[in-house]
This record gives structure tokens, sequence and C-alpha cells, in this order.
């Protein structure tokens, strides 16, 4: 099987090409590196199936030569995905991840293949303003996108959907909650586990932005690439978006569907900090750097992935975060 994945020179792009790679598929990498990272693929290197393409989502000539093998599937990974900059930059947001997928989409149409897009939980609306206590985020939930890069993700869904609707081009939405684990940064674009290990191991103090009160569903790197790749080649993906995500069983277009996935526990941010922190290190509260786009609460119910996907996470946090400290005091030291 030809599969083409963009950003597969990402934190969870490596991810995914490596599960790909184990299945025997063949890939292609097409990333511009400027958030990811060649030497984050350097395990791959001598895999014959592996062809990495170094360019931009923009370029006509770039993206003909990702698309040579005319791909089965297609992963697009491939965004800015820093709030800050999108609130400081939000025209290179907006060319990325909103311009990019549409130049993907049409490069892709007439292939036709099942089109995965890894969108982001960012794009719902306050779980406060809907739910109640306890009760997570499903792909009912509405949306309500606070930040440019939230709302450049959403305008991305919906241009690929239309393009299920329109053209027949099945196509399938994903929004993981909050990923964490080895190979993601550790400077603004960071994850907040990734960079309070990295801290502690520094014998710096950690800072929680505002009360941090907020909550988060933490979803271990390994477990999201299972999700991403299962959705991309289950037939209960592919073929079931009427039941997944509001297709139209009657319609004779293509099935388009959308899918969450999350860890189903939430944690407050100041609770992890004093977990990571022990009693090496102080934690401390600040200002946050953009509270207009902060999200208070985050809890995933993932239970339409696991009844078409057989999806469910298998890394708890705990063990999560050990691996992390484990991957960044290896790096720490090479």
């Amino acid at each position: 099987m030809n599969v083409l994945v963009t950003g597969g020179g990402g934190f969870i792009g490596r991810w995914v090409v490596g599960k790909l790679l184990s299945m025997g598929c063949q890939v292609t990498v097409l990333d511009n590196f400027s958030s990811g990272s060649p030497k984050n693929l350097y395990e791959y290197r001598h895999n014959p199936a592996l062809n990495i393409v170094c360019g931009d989502l923009l370029s006509d000539k770039i993206l003909r030569r990702a698309l040579l093998l005319k791909p089965d599937i297609v992963f697009h990974l491939a965004a800015r995905i820093n709030v800050q900059h999108s609130i400081d930059q939000p025209r290179d947001t907006f060319n990325t991840d909103v311009l990019g997928t549409f130049r993907l989409l049409e490069a892709v149409r007439p292939m036709r293949p099942h089109f995965v897009m890894v969108s982001t939980c960012m794009v719902f609306a306050p779980m406060d303003e809907v739910v109640g206590a306890g009760i997570g985020i499903s792909e009912a939930h509405p949306v309500k996108p606070a930040s440019p890069y939230a709302g450049a993700k959403l305008a991305a869904e919906h241009i690929v959907e239309s393009y299920a609707r329109t053209y027949g081009l099945p196509a399938t939405i994903l929004r993981p909650f909050n990923t964490y684990g080895p190979f993601q940064r550790i400077d603004g674009e960071g994850g907040v586990i990734a960079i309070f290990l990295d801290r502690v191991m520094h014998h710096q103090n950690l800072l929680v932005y505002g009360d941090g009160l907020q909550t988060r569903d933490f979803l271990y790197v390994e477990d999201c690439a299972d999700f991403i790749v299962r959705a991309g080649l289950s037939p209960a993906s592919a073929h079931a978006g009427a039941r997944i995500g509001g297709g139209d069983a009657s319609s004779d277009r293509a099935p388009f569907s959308l899918l969450v996935g999350g860890s189903g526990i939430e944690i407050r941010i100041i609770d992890l900090a004093c977990i990571i922190a022990g009693n090496a290190v102080a934690v401390e509260n600040v200002a946050h750097i953009h509270p207009q786009s902060e999200i208070k609460r985050l809890l995933c119910d993932s239970a339409k992935a696991r009844a078409f996907l057989g999806w469910q996470p298998q890394v708890s946090l705990t063990e999560g975060i050990e691996r992390t400290r484990i991957w960044l005091r290896e790096r720490m030291n090479e």
C-alpha cells in the first residue's frame, strides 16, 4: 500500500511513519521541516520503503514529486501548530493550515485516496458551556475556535468535508487530544509535559500559566499514532461515516467521518506540575501569555473510536511521563 504522510518529520508524524513502515507500507513523507526535523526519521534512514520529499505544500512541483506513487491513503499532519505564533502571524498559519490543505486536496482529488486529516481538540467550545462534570467531549460537541490556529484548523476541516461531499473523496477528520511523548519539542512549540520534564532536568522551576486549575486529557504519542493509522486503514472509518460522524447514509457520495481520541482522564496542570517536579524544583504560577485562547477543561469521550476502530489508549500517564523522561535523559547525554 502506498501512503503519503505530510508533516511526517514532526513529533506525531514520525511515529505514524514508523508504524506504517512496520506494517509494510510504502511511505512517502512530505515535510518542509519548519517545525519537525530530519533527525526524527533517522532510525528509518535505511528502510527502502521510505521516501522523503523535502518541501512545502504550497509548491506545485513539490506536490507532484510527493504524489508520484499515487497514494492509497493520505495522512495530512502538516500544519503550523503554535497558538502564540498564530496570534502574532495569523497569515502564516492560514497559508499553511488552510491554503496548504486546499492545495493538497486539489492535487490528490483525481486519485481519490482516503484522506485523513489530523486536526485538533482546540476547535471545541468550552466544556462548561455545554456539558457537566465528568462528561467528556465527543464528536457531537459544538465548536468555538478561540485562536487563529483553531480557526484555521476548523476551516481546513470544512474544506476536507466539502471535498468528500462534492467530489466523492473518502475523508476522515481526527481530533486527538493533548499528545505527548518522545520527540516532542521542548521550546515554545512543545508540549507541557516535555517542557516540564526538561526544566526539572536542568534544575529550573516549573512555570504554570494562571492558577493552574485548567485541565488536560493527555494522550501518549504511540497511542495517538495508533489512533491515526487505524483510522486510515480501517473500513469502519473509511466506509461508515454516516454512523461515525454525521454522514448521509442515503448519499451516493464518498463517506465522511469525524473521530476524537483521548485518554478519557483529565488532570489539572498544577497537579501535573507537582507530580513532575517532585522535590527537585519548585512550581511557580505566572501570567498567561495568551489568556484569551486558554481552554479551562479538556476531557475526551472516545466511545466511537473504541466502537468503530477497536482503539483505546494503552499507556498510562505515569508510564508515558517516565518513557518521556528516559528519552529526554538519553538525548541530553548524547
